[in-house]
């Protein structure tokens, strides 16, 4: 939806709404993930007064922020939906009140592009040297899109990219740009980093072709850096999230990485190899490479982790084990995309709901299977970050496609379940997890997220009470333009926003 345009960005307005359209080549429009609801959105909206079908909560007090992939320029070969440049969007809550925004995240590739009027970097499915200027992160050939993840850490909005980039920080409430952050390693850092609410610190890796391959780092609840470390592995890896409880940070080496051969021939080919084993690697927050402690389990690969949290001598994992790594191929792939395709596909991939114990005394590893649905993308009141939680709520995918029909709630005590479907042709994002204002009980909030309904035509902010799903959402709140799917989502509570930013006034002062 939304005027395309070539030329200088200028403002207009819709129904009161101001709208940025921005320089645009795009034209193909063909590929089946530049289509329905990934269809790209390029127009910026900021929007206070909205229809709502219901009533907002009053207490709702904080930001629901999603990253998306919206493709600006013509792609250099072949596109991937993770090539797209990152646009967030953003709303917030207080007394009964929403307020929306959403903006590209103004990424240096970004602006070089919009500068050249053109795409300057070919994406995943190409060889890097289709690109026209060097790339970042462990890849190298790609542009740093910042389009993966997104967290609030120190009063703003930390944009991450998959393959490793900068730290782009965003104000939360207007989307302004903040800048780079310093602290960032010159091979960058990979998406999902954690914050340690207890702590406000942040955790976070990255890893590189070259040696020793990863990087381990502690971030100040301050914004500085306080620790970095070497994490020495094997050869190139392709981890992508971590975990962390109250004393031990969480990295994982994963028997699914590129092969090394073709590596300096600028193919970046991943093979998973069936006959090693999964590897965790536990280390002390604050501990260096000669500290970290390795367990081994059964092989697969894990794209998300849920949690984590120490019990006695024992370090417990939950996350989603993959039965199926490197699926055949899609026989409804689109033709020339089969791979891209098929490893879009939760279904083909099947992650399920799967628990690790780390015996910290004998050095074994346990597992247990905690649900065999294919579920993936979870998330948890991010107040129980790194110790023991009780309820989880994981996304459901449409099969043959990289979008989320409804979600599932877990008693991760009982494996009870509940789960929701966002309706015919109703597609959602990652949700968030809102505390009620006053809660003293780890589900008493509301579940939020961003629906895209095909059939209306438009995107709805979906508010459901956490405790009764069956119920349908508490409230829907349409949404100025219709959001293009994508990946991550994150929230954080308002009073914890503002403490932050007070913080760092006061040391700033």
């Amino acid at each position: 939806m939304g005027l395309e345009q070539t030329g200088e960005a200028r403002t207009s307005f819709k129904d009161g709404v101001a709208q940025t359209p921005l320089k645009v080549t795009l034209t193909d429009r063909e590929h089946p993930y530049m289509q329905g609801a990934w269809t790209p959105q390029h127009y910026e909206h900021t929007a206070d007064d909205m229809q709502v079908i219901g009533v907002i909560p009053t207490d709702i007090d904080g930001v629901y922020v999603r990253n998306t992939e919206n493709p600006v320029h013509q792609p250099l070969g072949r596109y991937h939906p993770f090539d797209g440049d990152g646009m967030l969007h953003a709303i917030s809550f207080r007394d009964g009140k929403a307020s929306y925004r959403n903006r590209f995240v103004r990424t240096k590739g970004f602006e070089a592009e919009q500068e050249a009027g053109r795409a300057l970097w070919a994406g995943l499915a190409e060889h890097p040297s289709l690109s026209e200027k060097p790339g970042w992160g462990a890849h190298g050939g790609l542009k740093d899109s910042s389009s993966t993840d997104v967290i609030i850490h120190a009063g703003a909005i930390l944009s991450t990219f998959y393959q490793c980039g900068e730290a782009y920080r965003i104000d939360p409430y207007t989307l302004e740009p903040m800048g780079t952050d310093g602290w960032c390693p010159p091979e960058g850092i990979s998406a999902h980093p954690k914050v340690d609410p207890k702590t406000g610190e942040l955790l976070f890796f990255n890893y590189s072709k070259a040696a020793p391959y990863m990087h381990y780092g502690v971030v100040g609840a301050d914004n500085r850096l306080k620790h970095l470390t070497p994490v020495p592995l094997p050869g190139p890896r392709l981890p992508h999230d971590m975990a962390f409880t109250t004393n031990w940070s969480i990295l994982n080496d994963f028997p699914l990485f590129w092969e090394q051969d073709l590596l300096p021939k600028g193919f970046h080919v991943a093979r998973f190899h069936a006959d090693l084993k999964s590897r965790f690697g536990l280390v002390p927050r604050f501990g260096g490479e000669n500290d970290v402690r390795w367990f081994e389990g059964d092989a697969t690969y894990v794209l998300h982790f849920l949690n984590a949290w120490e019990d006695g001598d024992t370090v417990v994992l939950d996350g989603y084990f993959q039965d199926n790594p490197v699926p055949k191929t899609s026989p409804d792939a689109w033709p020339g995309h089969e791979r891209i395709m098929t490893f879009l596909d939760q279904n083909m991939l099947e992650p399920k709901l799967h628990r690790w114990r780390f015996n910290l005394t004998t050095g074994e590893t346990t597992e247990q299977r905690l649900d065999d649905r294919v579920l993936e993308f979870g998330i948890i009141s991010n107040q129980f970050a790194g110790v023991k939680y009780r309820y989880a709520y994981s996304a459901v995918s449409r099969p043959g496609w990289f979008l989320f029909t409804g979600l599932v709630k877990h008693d991760m005590d009982s494996l009870e379940s509940w789960a929701i479907d966002f309706g015919p042709e109703r597609y959602g994002s990652e949700p968030g997890f809102a505390p009620r204002v006053g809660a003293t009980e780890e589900d008493d909030g509301y579940l939020i997220t961003y629906v895209t309904d095909m059939i209306e035509d438009r995107s709805e902010c979906v508010i459901y009470d956490a405790r009764k799903l069956a119920d349908g959402p508490v409230a829907r709140i349409i949404l100025p333009g219709r959001i293009s799917s994508g990946t991550h989502a994150t929230w954080e509570q308002g009073a914890t926003i503002r403490a932050s930013k007070a913080m760092l006034a006061a040391k700033a002062a």
